[in-house]
């Protein structure tokens, strides 16, 4: 008779179970294979009836033999029963190691770097398409000899170029054609102090011989006297540069100039600039200016108005340089703002809006415009000088005289990168 519960004896006398049987009988604890008893456990001398004899399995696992841990109820948790952790060996992943905070570091870094690296690529690359470098100053013949410093013609256009017949009625540009220069400054960046000098657009100048931008025909210089902007008027900037340098014996090394409406953009890029309105105030119906004395900030169409003002100020075209110099020292300080520079969505307007509306020489690099920009905001914190040209009283033509004795010691000066000690007017 078998010791299981409703168990049955076949033919063969043995106890049935497994494959062929009415109803299997499971291993005792006693003969599985991945359990093995205590150390104090009396191993049997014979299997049960039926049962083949089975392997130990402590062979080549040490003295102790192999135990899964079924003994200790530790299957695949921590030995002190503190809850599962991943099982060791080649298929568990073990304790997690410490995160390696240096090299963490070392490659957001690189990131970063790169990041910036590539931004910094494609926005130089970005904003150099926008300039429009449309002078060749290689066309101006009989040039100067070279000084020390960087000599820039800064030059402000009445350019109507672009502009609707209603954007002209609320600027209050006319609807001349052509352009003309409404102002003329060189700025001179050297060692020794950045000076802005003005050349009012009234000065009598002396036509030299040139060539022409266009025909490249040359032009014998006849010793006709004009005003300084009528040689803009005459043949554009070529012919503007070779006048100044003519009559000044000063080499003017790049050239850069702004429409009215170009002007209007940028200051309104900037969310308007601030600036001193003297007493009295100004009113000038022809350029539009009417403002209350004192310190206010001037959007784009009041900003053009204040520095095209010239009948609010008595007529006077040196005061209105004054003012000309004053707002562009005070539009590049306000451009150069933390607030400007650091917002990506103020700066790259900014700079799609100044740099697309100037006119620079072919020469002329995104580095070179930088340098000009900073030499104009120092003037504005002090560091350096502006001027207008010393003028000696008015010529037999009603046209202002430049003082022959001061602009030959104010060249030399600029030539050997001195500091300025000639006073203007």
């Amino acid at each position: 008779m078998n010791d299981w519960p409703q168990g049955r004896s076949g033919n063969n006398g043995g106890d049935q179970y497994g494959r062929g049987s009415a109803s299997a009988r499971p291993e005792g604890a006693r003969v599985m294979r991945q359990v093995q008893r205590g150390p104090g456990a009396v191993p049997r001398s014979s299997p049960p009836r039926g049962v083949p004899p089975q392997p130990t399995y402590t062979d080549g696992y040490g003295e102790g033999g192999y135990d899964s841990g079924y003994n200790t109820g530790q299957v695949y948790g921590s030995p002190g029963g503190g809850g599962p952790e991943d099982p060791p060996g080649p298929h568990g992943r073990g304790p997690r190691p410490a995160p390696n905070w240096r090299r963490r570091i070392k490659w957001t870094a690189i990131t970063l770097v790169t990041l910036l690296l590539v931004v910094s690529v494609s926005t130089y690359f970005w904003a150099d398409s926008k300039l429009n470098r449309d002078v060749d100053l290689s066309k101006v013949i009989d040039r100067p000899d070279a000084g020390e410093g960087t000599n820039y013609l800064i030059v402000g256009s009445d350019s109507r170029e672009g502009m609707s017949a209603e954007e002209k009625k609320k600027l209050h540009t006319g609807s001349a054609d052509g352009k003309r220069t409404d102002s003329m400054m060189i700025l001179h960046v050297g060692d020794n102090g950045n000076t802005m000098i003005s050349l009012p657009r009234d000065s009598n100048v002396t036509i030299p011989t040139f060539k022409g931008s266009e025909s490249g025909k040359t032009f014998p210089g006849t010793g006709r006297q004009v005003k300084l902007n009528a040689a803009y008027a005459e043949d554009g900037p070529e012919l503007l540069v070779r006048t100044v340098e003519a009559n000044t014996g000063l080499r003017i090394d790049h050239y850069a100039e702004i429409g009215f409406a170009g002007f209007a953009k940028i200051v309104d890029s900037v969310g308007g600039v601030e600036i001193e309105i003297p007493k009295g105030g100004m009113k000038d119906d022809k350029s539009g200016a009417d403002f209350e004395a004192g310190k206010q900030t001037l959007n784009g169409e009041q900003a053009l108005a204040f520095v095209r003002t010239r009948y609010a100020l008595a007529g006077s075209d040196l005061d209105r340089t004054k003012n000309q110099q004053k707002f562009l020292a005070a539009l590049a300080n306000q451009t150069a703002t933390p607030s400007t520079i650091l917002n990506p969505f103020k700066l790259y307007p900014t700079m799609s809006s100044s740099l697309g509306t100037l006119t620079v020489d072919k020469d002329m690099s995104l580095w070179d415009l930088a340098s000009m920009f900073w030499a104009m905001k120092g003037i504005t914190g002090g560091d350096g000088k502006s001027m207008n040209m010393p003028i000696s009283g008015n010529s037999a033509n009603g046209n202002l005289q430049w003082d022959t004795t001061k602009v030959k010691q104010l060249v030399e000066e600029l030539k050997n990168d001195e500091k300025v000690t000639v006073s203007g007017n």
